[in-house]
């Protein structure tokens, strides 16, 4: 009688599981690229050299396609612009938008 039990309890616990709701996966992720400063003559230089660092970084540093890349900070420092890009997908957005929430409704 106790394999019974035993296979029983593993069926319960084995469906239970099966049927708890699974967190999504959230990517967000900050990453920090440079462009030589040189290469930024002009507003379209900049602009170029900005898409490309971009490019960059979808192709060889992220294992995931992100749905927004916003610029956070760009610092010039010696010969070389460093910016700071966020990237995520659809539910690091959303995750996101609930800590920013979250943090305004809490009392400073």
């Amino acid at each position: 009688m106790r394999p019974l039990w035993k296979g029983l309890a593993a069926m319960v616990v084995g469906f239970v599981l099966s049927m708890a709701p699974h967190p999504a996966a959230a990517y967000v992720v900050a990453v920090t690229t440079s462009i030589p400063a040189q290469s930024v003559a002009s507003d379209d230089d900049l602009d170029a050299a900005l898409k490309s660092a971009i490019d960059d970084v979808l192709q060889h540093v992220v294992a995931f396609r992100p749905t927004f890349v916003t610029v956070q900070s760009a610092r010039a420092v010696g010969g070389r612009v460093y910016i700071l890009l966020l990237l995520g997908d659809d539910d690091g957005a959303a995750t996101l938008k609930a800590l920013s929430d979250a943090s305004e409704t809490k009392p400073h």
